[in-house]
C-alpha cells in the first residue's frame, strides 16, 4: 500500500522551494546599468565596424579632390542634452564640423526606421531617434566620464580608422590625418554613473578592442 505525504514531509518540501526562490529569484532581476554598459559596447563596437566597412581613406595631399577626407570618419559621440547623456553614431558631412544631423547618422541596422541616435545636438527629427540611446531616460545613467591616461581631459567621443583603431578628440578640428598623438595611446575608459553605482567600459589602444571592466 502507497503511503501518502505527511504534512511535515509537505511544509518541508515548501521550504526547500522557498529558499531556493529566494536564491533565484534576485539574480534574475534586471541591472540597468550593466544593460547600458551593454548597449553602449556593442555601439561603440559597431562604430568600429562601420568605419573600416566605409574605409574613409585617401591619399592626404592638395590634389586630392576632397582633402577633408579624415574629418568624415566615422566615430560616437556623447553629449547633454536638457542635462540627459545621450549619444550619436554617425559620418561628418560635408561641413566637418563635427556635428551630427539627421542624414548623416548611421541608421539603426535592428530597425531602418530609426537612426542611432538619442536626440544630440542637430538631430531634428525626433520621431527617428533611438530612445535608448539617451541613457538617462533607458537606463537612469546621469553622466559619462571619459578618461585616457589623464589625457584628452574632457573629450566626449571616439573616432576610428580606416583600419579600426580609435582616436580621440574632435576630428573636424584635425589638421591631418593624424595629429597630436590623437591615435589613442593607452587604454581609453569611459565610465556611466547613476544614482547608486557606476560601471567602467576600456577601449583599446591600436585593435579599438572593447570590453566591460569587472
Amino acid at each position: 500500500m502507497k503511503k501518502a505525504f505527511t504534512m511535515l514531509e509537505l511544509v518541508f518540501v515548501i521550504v526547500v522551494i522557498g529558499i531556493l526562490a529566494a536564491a533565484i529569484i534576485p539574480s534574475t532581476k534586471t541591472n540597468p546599468l550593466q544593460e547600458a554598459a551593454v548597449q553602449v559596447v556593442s555601439h561603440i563596437r559597431y562604430t568600429q565596424h562601420l568605419a573600416m566597412v566605409d574605409d574613409k581613406y585617401a591619399d592626404d595631399s592638395p590634389t586630392v579632390a576632397s582633402p577633408n577626407w579624415y574629418k568624415r570618419r566615422w566615430q560616437i559621440v556623447f553629449e547633454y542634452v536638457t542635462s540627459e547623456p545621450k549619444y550619436t553614431i554617425f559620418s561628418d558631412g560635408s561641413s566637418c564640423d563635427g556635428n551630427a544631423n539627421d542624414s548623416e547618422t548611421a541608421v539603426d541596422p535592428l530597425n531602418h526606421d530609426k537612426i542611432l541616435s538619442g536626440g544630440g545636438t542637430g538631430i531634428s527629427n525626433i520621431n527617428k531617434i533611438n530612445k535608448k540611446l539617451n541613457l538617462n531616460q533607458a537606463y537612469g545613467i546621469n553622466s559619462v566620464s571619459f578618461s585616457s591616461n589623464g589625457k584628452f581631459a574632457g573629450s566626449t567621443r571616439l573616432a576610428f580608422d580606416h583600419l579600426g583603431r580609435p582616436l580621440i578628440g574632435k576630428i573636424g578640428s584635425y589638421s591631418s590625418a593624424y595629429i597630436n598623438n590623437r591615435l589613442l595611446q593607452g587604454q581609453c575608459q569611459i565610465t556611466l554613473f547613476n544614482s547608486e553605482s557606476n560601471v567602467t567600459i576600456a577601449v583599446e589602444s591600436e585593435t579599438g578592442y572593447t570590453h566591460i571592466l569587472l
